[in-house]
């Protein structure tokens, strides 16, 4: 009787012989914006919004660009993470799991309706004129809905409802409008967040947790290093990075720069810097953060950096320029920036580029975890004074 009450709270029923269903509804989505650090981000906001509208989650994998190839890869959710810290707050299933246990019957293709806030225009010419969400057109989202064997029957336009729960009713809306009886699955073309994630939802990162072999590996690479406290540095520094920073100039924001300049600039605005920091300033940072831990943890002093970077680790330069204090660079020997991202979370210290979905990644790790953190070029250094009298020249 007790199970049963539990079963009935959470809005679970038991079909004799089948999979337990959530009678509540389930929502699925496709993660098709951006890679790892973008995702990442989409997922709280995701996970928010099903809690909101009481439905079960369905987790995608994770969406992967491999170089050479020209369809994006598929990763299981839990190849990175764990279920069960995610859900200590929310109902979460698979989306292998769902597709295999519960779609045939729950969600049968004649049922399979794509949501899309307006029509989107199709690629191609003899669709160009047909009222839909286009879903599976383009890469990633072909690959992704074709990995499960989900073609869609038609198309559903939501437009105006949105995704911010914390702000109105939104939530009561959504259901009254799609109540699960009718539609049990609401299958989004792209995530039902937005990005960067909402500042309501970044507290949601305590729930992702590293499974047992990111850990153990990461745990396992820092006994390699010597002996005591050490810095993490991430450095974006990629042609595609440079690029991107040339909209810094035309933009309040850019990407995850509300981490370090506030959701309103409250904390400043955007300059070069904080996209591309210099080596000279790089290397400025770390000495002034290397001598502040020195004096703030004269019994955990640093003797190591661990740099996780997309392009140029510097681990020359920077071992060159901290040779005399006695501290060496160091890189994992391999391309593995999930374990690159695991090794910063753990670091004693962190920098990291305010702009990076990357970066911001570890931050919020650190920040529900209590760890510091620091960016580049953050809070703005001043200007020499001789700079200033030479412009006003």
């Amino acid at each position: 009787m007790l199970g049963l009450f539990i079963l009935f709270l959470t809005g679970l029923q038991v079909i004799t012989g089948e999979p337990i269903v959530d009678s509540n509804g389930y929502l699925a989505y496709c993660p098709c914006m951006g890679r790892f650090g973008n995702q990442a981000d989409h997922f709280l906001g995701a996970l928010a919004f099903s809690k909101a509208l009481n439905r079960t989650l369905i987790v995608p994998p994770w969406v992967e660009y491999r170089k050479g190839e020209t369809r994006s890869k598929q990763v299981r959710f839990d190849s990175y993470f764990t279920l069960h810290p995610i859900k200590e707050y929310h109902r979460v299933i698979l989306m292998e799991d769902f597709m295999n246990e519960l779609a045939p019957k729950l969600w049968p293709e004649e049922k399979r309706i794509s949501f899309c806030y307006m029509e989107r225009k199709s690629i191609y010419l003899e669709d160009a004129n047909k009222a839909d969400c286009h879903a599976k057109e383009g890469n990633p989202f072909g690959p992704f809905w074709d990995t499960f064997g989900v073609n869609f029957s038609n198309s559903e336009f939501y437009g105006p409802l949105h995704f911010d729960i914390h702000h109105s009713n939104i939530a009561d809306k959504w259901n009254a409008q799609y109540p699960p009886q009718r539609w049990p699955v609401l299958a989004f073309t792209g995530a039902p967040a937005s990005f960067p994630v909402q500042q309501d939802n970044r507290h949601l990162h305590k729930y992702l947790k590293w499974n047992r072999k990111f850990q153990d590996d990461a745990r396992q690479f820092i006994r390699t290093m010597p002996k005591g406290a050490f810095i993490g540095v991430h450095l974006r520094n990629g042609i595609d990075w440079v690029r991107a920073c040339d909209h810094v100039r035309d933009n309040q924001q850019l990407f995850a720069s509300p981490q370090c300049l506030g959701y309103n600039n409250e904390r400043g605005n955007l300059y070069p810097e904080l996209c591309i920091p210099s080596k000279e300033l790089i290397i400025r940072q770390i000495k002034r953060l290397l001598k502040n831990v020195r004096q703030s943890y004269p019994k955990n002093e640093v003797r190591s950096i661990f740099v996780a970077s997309d392009a140029n680790p510097m681990i020359k330069d920077l071992n060159m320029a901290l040779q005399r204090m006695n501290v060496t660079a160091y890189r994992y020997p391999k391309d593995n920036p999930h374990l690159d991202l695991t090794i910063l979370g753990l670091s004693n210290h962190f920098i990291g580029n305010c702009i990076s979905s990357f970066s911001a990644f570890v931050k919020r790790e650190r920040d529900v975890n209590g760890f510091p953190s620091y960016f580049w070029a953050f809070p703005k250094e001043k200007e020499k004074q001789h700079t200033k009298l030479h412009e006003e020249l």
